[in-house]
């Protein structure tokens, strides 16, 4: 049974950090583009960062870029969301995505497999 299991979300002040984990079960993320995504108060589901299935490329939201971080550990089936210097707009509920390699895996429509999504606020 495929599964993705996010947790590290809360309650952070604005600069502070938060990391996200991703679980994986059920399928090898080493064969997939690796994605977060999130979605905020009445807003719609927007890209966050992705990488790509060997880790090779990494991309960036330009609203997180020099902030957030992607890393992926295959041996481990994770993946992981370092969100430095939080800012109020950055609240929402943030999802773990896993996408076909020869897709944008920046796109959600192209996300094969979802995680239930974590929650992170951001008090200013």
């Amino acid at each position: 049974q495929v599964q993705l299991v996010e947790s590290g979300g809360g309650l952070v002040q604005a600069g502070g950090s938060l990391k996200l984990s991703c679980a994986a079960s059920g399928f090898s993320v080493g064969s997939y583009s690796m994605g977060w995504f999130r979605q905020g108060p009445g807003k719609e589901q927007k890209f966050v960062a992705a990488s790509r299935w060997r880790g090779s490329s990494t991309y960036y939201a330009d609203s997180v870029k020099g902030r957030f971080t992607i890393a992926r550990d295959n041996a481990n089936n994770m993946v992981y969301l370092q969100m430095n210097s939080l800012k109020a707009e950055d609240t929402a509920v943030y999802y773990c995505g896993a996408s076909d390699n020869a897709n944008d895996p920046t796109a959600p429509r192209n996300v094969k497999y979802w995680g239930q999504g974590t929650q992170v606020t951001v008090s200013s």
